[in-house]
């Protein structure tokens, strides 16, 4: 054998030697990706689970939400019809009382003065109180069913409250979700398709605020914008004005509408117009209490 063959051989063995490290080595490493891959393929296949599963119990609380609020915002229309209606009947009961009281004056007037009429006098007079003492029982209850709507409305905005904060948490967790899809298929070069709600979004209707009683705040309207339905008063945080108190806008002894306050500044405020009898204009008076 001559000594070219030999160094032949020996080359012909290195390489073989060599190729067999380099075919380990490949089906080592394929292996590794193959089980990398599947590993990847599970976990996005779990997370493409995960978000349609929340996508559906999203849209199928935004629906519930929505339902609950058409029926919570018609309540707390016939609520607010219901407070404005005692609030008139308050008012008229107690014109009645100030004059009841007034001719219960007069009457005592006579009495004392005029000794012929004590006795029909007296009997008008007891017979005046009779009817007083009516007309403030009346007004008592009236002033109880006041406060237990009152108390109705403040219910169902917690209930609008809740379903507002369940769905931020349910669209919070569906965004992250979605980032971390489009992270494990970012190496794959594609992208999450974007989900499409079922049901369509509505406008969140904006809850009535709590009637203030016992703040007594006064101003003017200072500018009106009747096409957004908008107003200014001269009061603002300075005078103890703050987000969502409502101000009745009268017009001497006349009611034109109400003013739920949306933005409040230092020196003034800007609210939504309510419940408009007529269209106010500035120079009305605003007043947390009728």
């Amino acid at each position: 054998m001559s000594t070219l063959t030999k160094i032949l051989i020996v080359l012909l063995t290195i390489a073989s030697i060599f190729l067999c490290g380099i075919v380990v080595t490949y089906v080592a490493n394929a292996d590794n990706y193959r089980e990398k891959y599947t590993s990847q393929k599970s976990e996005r296949d779990g997370l493409k689970e995960k978000t349609v599963s929340l996508s559906e119990q999203l849209n199928n609380k935004i629906a519930e939400k929505d339902a609950l609020e058409d029926k919570l915002n018609r309540e707390i229309a016939a609520l607010n019809k219901q407070i404005t209606n005692l609030q008139g009947d308050l008012k008229t009961i107690n014109d009645k009382n100030q004059i009841l009281e007034l001719r219960v004056t007069d009457m005592a007037s006579v009495v004392e003065t005029s000794a012929q009429t004590a006795g029909t006098n007296g009997q008008l007079l007891k017979e005046t109180l009779v009817e007083l003492n009516k007309l403030q029982s009346q007004q008592i209850k009236l002033s109880a069913q006041l406060d237990d709507t009152s108390a109705t409305l403040l219910e169902k905005l917690a209930i609008i409250q809740t379903l507002e904060t369940e769905k931020k948490r349910l669209t919070e967790e569906k965004l992250e979700l979605q980032g971390r899809l489009g992270k494990i298929l970012q190496p794959t070069g594609k992208a999450p398709a974007p989900v499409t709600p079922v049901t369509p979004q509505k406008d969140v209707a904006r809850p009535a605020p709590v009637i203030s009683q016992d703040i007594a705040l006064k101003g003017l309207v200072t500018a009106v914008d009747l096409k957004n339905k908008m107003a200014s008063i001269s009061i603002g945080s300075a005078d103890g004005v703050k987000d969502g108190m409502k101000f009745h806008v009268t017009r001497g002894d006349k009611f034109i509408c109400d003013i739920l306050i949306i933005d409040t500044d230092t020196e003034e405020a800007v609210g939504a117009l309510e419940l408009m009898q007529e269209q106010p204009k500035a120079g009305d008076t605003v007043s947390t209490n009728l």
